[in-house]
């Protein structure tokens, strides 16, 4: 597919994004923006919030918008008058963006004591962890014989038009993709793409589409998760899809909910912050949002045998990432659309 045509689409579905808010229903006692996957069918959302639901004896609504990308750009558009309670998604890549819009406030739940000191991402507590992981380029074993070792060895000729990426713009695993090039190869992580562009088959708005393509056997390759393939373990009992592990390391995600400005259900947001803290919510993260819960109580399912964790764990700091965010997406879209 040609990139160029691909990324103004993904631009032209952001301008729609802000052009067009749906409708959501009445009489909600709590209102979550989530992204699709955490909505779907497979996801958490029809595990965790009965839950929550029955224990409160509430009527909790979560309204799915795109990647975590676009639900932020969703609650800074409604800045002003928020139609939610709670923003989920924000992981420590975003944190910044969602910092400097203040759109959120802090708060402090009582559980994170649950929780280990490193995976507090937000020291300033407008964000509250619930699940972390690691990008890691996934392949299909049947199709590709001698996969990558490394993000160099991504480059090499015989990949070209192998791999399926998403847009930093729209896309958490996007934007950590490109922060974890930078990570690697600083201010020169603009030449890595130039040299990567021919091995990329196409650049979508989200994961879903992504992994659905490399799925459907568009490419033998794609950006996703080190904990990918334990999902096709447990349901499809088959190992052919593998994530690497890089000889560079592989660059960390923890994601966060947090409350959004002008709440007007504040404390069940509080106790929704409190919950997912809790077993309650985090012995469903591993078989439905595919990630490690932060409450090292809970146990894995044998499946998790096959989500490999990186021995060098790589991730920037969340100022350093605010403060050059636009000018590095700015760049990047530059070389991209060449």
């Amino acid at each position: 597919m040609n990139i160029k045509k691909l990324l103004t689409a993904a631009a032209f579905g952001l301008i729609l994004l802000t052009a067009f808010t749906p409708q959501t229903s009445r009489g909600a006692d709590l209102t979550i923006y989530a992204y699709d996957s955490f909505v779907s069918e497979w996801g958490p959302a029809g595990k965790v919030i009965p839950k929550f639901e029955k224990k409160y004896n509430v009527d909790v609504q979560v309204i799915s918008v795109g990647d975590s990308g676009q639900v932020l750009n969703r609650a800074i558009l409604e800045k002003k008058r928020p139609k939610a309670d709670i923003i989920l998604g924000i992981d420590n890549n975003m944190l910044s963006k969602a910092l400097a819009a203040e759109i959120l406030i802090p708060y402090v739940s009582p559980n994170l004591k649950l929780i280990p000191e490193e995976l507090i991402f937000d020291k300033t507590h407008h964000v509250t962890p619930f699940d972390h992981g690691y990008f890691a380029i996934v392949y299909d074993s049947m199709k590709l014989k001698n996969p990558p070792k490394s993000l160099e060895e991504l480059l090499r000729p015989e990949f070209r038009d192998k791999l399926i990426l998403e847009d930093p713009r729209t896309s958490s695993p996007g934007l950590g993709f490109l922060l974890w090039t930078i990570s690697v190869y600083g201010e020169n992580f603009l030449h890595y793409w130039e040299r990567l562009k021919p091995n990329i088959l196409t650049i979508t708005e989200g994961w879903d589409t992504a992994y659905g393509l490399f799925t459907s056997g568009e490419a033998p390759m794609v950006l996703s998760y080190t904990t990918s393939p334990a999902y096709h373990v447990e349901y499809e009992d088959t190992t052919r899809y593998r994530a690497l592990i890089f000889r560079e390391g592989n660059y960390l995600q923890i994601e966060g909910m947090g409350i959004l400005k002008g709440s007007k259900n504040m404390e069940l947001a509080k106790r929704f912050i409190d919950f997912i803290l809790t077993e309650d919510f985090q012995e469903e993260i591993p078989l439905t949002n595919w990630m490690f819960p932060v409450n090292p109580e809970i146990k894995l399912p044998d499946s998790f045998r096959y989500a490999p964790t990186p021995e060098t764990i790589l991730f920037l700091d969340a100022y350093k990432i605010q403060k050059n965010q636009k000018r590095w997406i700015d760049e990047w879209l530059k070389v991209l659309v060449k």
